[in-house]
């Protein structure tokens, strides 16, 4: 990301592809070769043949992937050399954390990289703690992407077997040193969670008893503990148990995503019940609101037509809406259907 905004071009040289999750990538060659014979009508020489140059190399870089990557892909192409008396042509392919619902095409003296800044700072951000008496891992999640955060061993003694006063001092030592690893990992949860105000949720695992002992007894800061939404038993703690907890959360996570579609539906109807001026739905009258860069937040159903959603979305994207994709698979999604598949919360009343 650093190197690609680093970069300059002396004209509207360098070329921004963003490929949607699920998108043809045919479709994208395709275009891209169309905007080759375009390019061979701009003036400028060494402009006209930078571009065409680098859409040459995105197009032969494309042709290395067999499919659309999992969450969609951008890539950038353009003269990277420094030097004006030089000329280095780069392609640079990167796939998100996190699935991107935009297409977009675009050649400007700089790289459009906004779109995978806003995915690298995402609010949709959930705290993992994996732990058992022996270690602990503390984490973020943002999208499918894993950051770990603090790795703590415990100097908890092993289980031995011995009888009378020598069992139970095994006991109270082993009692002890448990507390005294749990209040450590109280102590990172505290520093690495407590200063993340977008925190949607905590997700906890771990093998045995031990996440639950560390719940159940109160180890974790009042705030933090309204915020879990899922303990899971896991096979393993470290990295693996950090992995093997985001697999496990699946349902929990995908609740969540549900969750946050049926709000936006919500606050849609409620706009369109009490201040109606506030929304618009229906092809036309979403197309009149973008025109007017009147739309917050665009809303399309899955439904919709893909030829219809990329031409709404490039019309938002060039006036700084948001984008929503809901499924069809909630109450309100199957409303949104109803009314035609697409919507848009306004950033002023139009009536």
């Amino acid at each position: 990301m650093k190197e690609l905004e680093s970069i300059r071009g002396r004209h509207t040289e360098l070329v921004s592809v963003y490929i949607p999750a699920g998108y043809e990538l045919s479709k994208i060659t395709n275009h891209l070769a169309q905007e080759q014979g375009t390019a061979s009508n701009i003036k400028d020489a060494h402009t006209r043949k930078n571009v065409i140059d680098s859409l040459e190399r995105m197009i032969r870089h494309l042709r290395l992937f067999k499919q659309t990557p999992p969450n969609g892909l951008a890539v950038f192409a353009g003269n990277a050399s420094e030097r004006e008396s030089k000329v280095d042509i780069k392609v640079w392919s990167i796939e998100p954390p996190v699935p991107i619902n935009t297409r977009l095409y675009r050649c400007d003296h700089v790289f459009v990289t906004d779109l995978l800044r806003g995915i690298l700072e995402s609010k949709e951000i959930f705290g993992l703690l994996v732990l058992d008496k022996r270690e602990a891992n503390v984490g973020l999640l943002s999208g499918t992407s894993i950051k770990s955060l603090a790795h703590l061993t415990s100097g908890v003694p092993g289980k031995v077997k011995a009888g009378g006063q020598s069992a139970a001092r095994y006991a109270r030592l082993r009692e002890e040193a448990t507390k005294e690893f749990f209040n450590r990992i109280t102590d990172v949860c505290n520093k690495e969670f407590l200063q993340i105000k977008e925190l949607k949720g905590i997700l906890v695992g771990g093998p045995g008893h031990s996440k639950n002992e560390f719940l159940d007894e109160g180890y974790l800061n009042t705030q933090l503990r309204e915020k879990v939404i899922a303990i899971k038993d896991l096979s393993y703690t470290g990295d693996f148990g950090l992995q093997e907890l985001l697999e496990r959360s699946q349902d929990i996570l995908a609740k969540e995503e549900v969750a946050k579609e049926k709000q936006l539906m919500q606050k849609f109807f409620e706009l369109l019940a009490k201040e109606p001026g506030k929304v618009a739905y229906g092809l036309e009258e979403v197309k009149k609101a973008l025109g007017m860069g009147a739309v917050s937040t665009l809303i399309l159903s899955e439904d919709v037509e893909d030829s219809i959603t990329e031409e709404l979305e490039i019309k938002a994207e060039e006036t700084g809406a948001a984008f929503e994709i809901i499924s069809i698979e909630t109450r309100e999604g199957i409303q949104l259907k109803e009314l035609g598949g697409i919507a848009a919360l306004l950033r002023f009343a139009l009536q």
